[in-house]
Formats: C-alpha cells, sequence, structure tokens
C-alpha cells in the first residue's frame, strides 16, 4: 500500500459502511458489489470484460502477492469498476512479475480499498443480495455518498456488451484451416479465442451488432457466442441475430452471456439472480456423461429452468450441483448448445475444457 495511508469508505445501497484505506487511484467508484471466491487469478479476473461495471471482492486475504505480468490477462484494459480487498499487497514475490498490483490499478485508474473484513462483507452480500455500493477515497461524508450512489442505475436492464465488444473485424488462427469460426464478440476473453485456435480453428471476431449478411462473408462452418456483462434481456439485437443464425443449422456454441441468448432466442427468459456465481470451484454435474466437474464461473443472470422444462426443443445438459441452477443447454433439432459457465477457465481448472474439442468435433462432422 502507499506510505501515507488515505482513509477510504464503502458505502452499500441498503446504507452499511464500511471503512478502510485507499489503494491504488485516489477517488470515486461507483458499480454493483459481487465477489469472487478464487484464491488466484486476480489479473485475469481483472481484466475480464464481464466485470464491467462491477465493484468486485476478492474473497482471498492477500491479493497482489504474485504481482502483475502483461500476459495474464483476458482484454487490453482493467475492466472491474472497483475493488475491495483484505490485504491488497504492493510487494510481491514472482520473479517473472512485471510491476505490483498498486502500479497496475494505478496505471488503469482503479479506485480501490483494502483493510475491510471481506468475510462478513461476502456473507453479507450473500444473505442481501446483489447491491449497488461506492468507495472513495475523496471525501467519507456519507450522505453526499448516498446521494451519489442514489443516481447509479442497477445492473439489471443494462445492456453493456456493445460498449466492451470489439470496434474492428479480427482474425486469430490458420486462414487455410477447415474449421472456420464467425465469432460474435460482447466481451469475449482472449483465452476462449486462444482455446479455439489451438484445436486448429481460424476465427473472426465481429462487433456485437454486426448482421448475419456480414457474418457470413467469413464463410463460416461454425458460429460462436461470448461471453460479456450486463443484462442479457436488454439485447434485442443479438437473439435477432442468434435466430437467424440457428435457421443456418451451422453448428454454434455459447458461453455466458452466449448461453443465456441462446435461451431468449428460443423463447426462454431470463433472470437476475440473488447474487450470482463467481469464482474458481463451482461443481457442475454433466447430465450426458453424468460426469462432474469444478468449474470457473462468473455470472450475475440465469436462464428460467420451467420454461426451459417444458421447451419442446431444448434439453439441459449441465445442473450446477450447489443450487440446482441451469449450466447447460442444447437444441435437439440442430447442432447448438452452451454453458453457463467458463470451460476455458483462466483462471481455473480445465476440466471442462473438453467443450472445445466437442464444439470442432461437431464442425468437422457437419462438413
Amino acid at each position: 500500500m502507499s506510505q501515507i495511508p488515505v482513509p477510504a469508505v464503502l458505502l452499500l445501497a441498503d446504507g452499511n459502511v464500511f471503512y478502510g484505506t485507499s489503494f491504488g487511484k485516489i477517488g470515486t467508484t461507483t458499480g454493483e458489489i459481487c465477489f469472487n471466491t478464487g484464491m488466484t487469478g486476480y489479473q485475469e479476473v481483472f481484466t475480464d470484460p464481464s466485470y464491467t461495471g462491477q465493484i468486485i471482492i476478492m474473497n482471498n486475504v492477500h491479493v497482489g502477492n504474485y504481482g502483475v505480468k502483461k500476459t495474464d490477462v483476458e482484454s487490453e484494459t482493467v475492466k472491474i469498476a472497483g475493488l475491495i480487498g483484505r490485504n491488497l499487497e504492493d510487494q510481491y514475490s514472482r520473479i517473472q512479475a512485471d510491476n505490483s498490483l498498486e502500479a497496475y490499478l494505478l496505471e488503469h485508474q482503479i479506485v480501490s480499498i483494502e483493510g475491510i473484513d471481506t468475510r462478513a462483507l461476502v456473507a453479507h452480500v450473500r444473505t442481501k443480495g446483489a447491491m449497488n455500493a461506492i468507495i472513495s477515497s475523496e471525501t467519507t461524508d456519507i450522505e453526499l455518498l448516498k446521494k451519489q450512489l442514489a443516481a447509479v442505475p442497477s445492473m439489471e436492464g443494462l445492456e453493456l456488451a456493445s460498449t466492451v465488444s470489439t470496434s474492428i473485424v479480427y482474425e486469430m488462427g490458420d486462414p487455410n484451416s477447415e474449421v472456420r469460426i464467425a465469432v460474435l464478440d460482447f466481451g469475449v476473453k482472449k483465452n476462449i479465442l486462444q482455446c479455439m485456435v489451438d484445436r486448429g480453428a481460424f476465427v473472426r471476431v465481429h462487433p456485437a451488432k454486426t448482421p448475419l449478411s456480414q457474418l457470413k462473408d467469413f464463410q463460416p462452418n461454425g458460429y460462436f457466442i461470448s461471453n460479456g456483462p450486463g443484462d442479457p434481456a436488454t439485447m434485442d439485437y443479438a437473439v435477432t441475430t442468434i435466430q437467424e443464425i440457428l435457421e443456418e443449422k451451422k453448428p454454434l456454441f455459447g458461453i455466458c452471456l452466449g448461453h443465456q441468448l441462446l435461451a431468449l432466442a428460443n423463447g426462454v427468459s431470463t433472470f437476475k439472480m440473488h447474487h450470482g456465481h463467481r469464482g474458481l470451484n463451482h461443481p457442475v454435474k454433466n447430465l450426458i456423461t453424468g460426469k462432474s466437474e469444478i468449474t470457473t464461473q462468473n455470472h450475475g443472470f440465469g436462464v428460467d429452468p420451467k420454461q426451459v422444462a417444458v421447451h419442446p426443443n431444448l434439453e439441459v445438459t449441465h445442473v450446477n450441483l450447489n443450487d440446482e441452477s441451469i449450466e447447460g443447454i442444447r437444441l435437439k433439432d440442430r447442432p447448438a448448445f452452451s454453458v453457463q459457465y467458463h470451460p476455458e477457465a483462466t483462471p481455473g481448472p480445465h476440466d471442462s475444457r473438453y467443450l472445445f474439442d466437442d464444439f470442432i468435433a461437431m464442425i468437422r462432422k457437419a462438413g
């Protein structure tokens, strides 16, 4: 931390106040508070576009103790709105690191607070549910901060995917590959793309609002619908495009937000979860194989299980073993499937990377 500690305050929308000290940028920031249960991989978490607009509590007692490295990222910039920790460390031990966590947060202008009893804070969020919050190291005037916090919109109803999507089309992989995948980018993580490239695919990544006619210019034999932030129910433009893609009857794979959008494209509603799933240790059962896997997750919305249960053309393929929420679906009449969790798992265990193998095999089989 800085040599001279600067007081900082965290105010929740329900009126609860937590006091600590500043780390990173001196300033004020707002967003929806959430927590991640992972013990490692903090840099990948901070750069995950799906965390856009969120203030994140890191559960591990020490965050920053192995520094930061230029290659340990899922996008080019830090996407979280703010950071909360028990001990945010400026000193680091990893010889390969490029810099300290505090220098990294200062570079990306991220307001953070440390010295918080994160166990108590996480227990509160688990009980009360997701809510907006404000961190400030500029003022500790609670009444002033309450006024600023009252103006912050709810995550429910926010369309954020188009704000983090690529603005240009770009390609990865071997142009001569027989596996050509058109990616709709709603906040795609770098390692999702890399997992497809590592399996021999040639991918072209498109901005969120790209119409099907432009996707088809690539002559893809598969489509990928990416993860991303915000409320999927606000993304009518994406739902329409996915419905048109499904008419192509070519292999389609969706992850996280892509999973929710595939459900919406089939008439199934999504909903705001009480406090979401975020971490590296969520148990999921594959109902097709009967095997369980430990998964990486980051989502605050889910797919309505009652509507899926009566849908004539959808089948549940994966369920969460903690709360029985839907973690995967597939269509019965065409090669399209999705999962709610993150099989690329950066950070996290690699139990679920077989899903990329399944997708590539599906494309090759379809010819």
